[in-house]
């Protein structure tokens, strides 16, 4: 019998999306962001989580999501990627999803190309479909060489 799938589940817009458990360090609430000079645009800025330095992007703004107002159900995932955390701003974050293999589907070739490849398959649960994100993928695309970029030089910093 093959184990469930646990992904954390949350949304952006109305889209709900699922990134492997074992990627996400943790949830927190949106502190206060401290904006980085010359950052690239989809850097927000940096948090201090508990004395690291971590820079952070709105996932939203990446989604193409048009109204990206802050609430307070806003949350930052933090992951972990190349020893390296990143937070990733998300307009909520939802409970752990335990979704059975037989209900994910592949992406098919709709994902398969370049923009998408981070796509790993669309999980069904209780009538919702869950795009199933890679988010190792997702942070390899050109783009985020950046984030790495920036963090790097205020880390050194401090």
């Amino acid at each position: 019998m093959e184990k469930d799938f646990q992904v954390v589940g949350f949304r952006i817009g109305n889209e709900t999306y699922g990134v492997r458990i074992a990627s996400v360090r943790e949830i927190v609430r949106v502190p206060d962001i401290t904006a980085v000079p010359n950052a690239p645009g989809i850097i927000e800025g940096v948090i201090n989580l508990r004395g690291k330095i971590v820079p952070v992007m709105d996932l939203r703004k990446r989604f193409g999501s048009a109204a990206v107002q802050p609430d307070k159900k806003n949350r930052i995932l933090v992951v972990e990627l190349d020893n390296k955390l990143l937070g990733l701003i998300v307009s909520s974050a939802s409970e752990v999803l335990k979704i059975p293999p037989s209900e994910i589907e592949s992406p098919g070739s709709v994902f398969a190309e370049g923009e998408s490849s981070y796509v790993t398959g669309v999980g069904k649960l209780k009538g919702r479909l869950i795009i199933l994100l890679d988010i190792a993928r997702l942070l390899r695309q050109p783009e985020f060489k950046k984030l790495e970029e920036a963090a790097e030089p205020v880390a050194m910093a401090h």
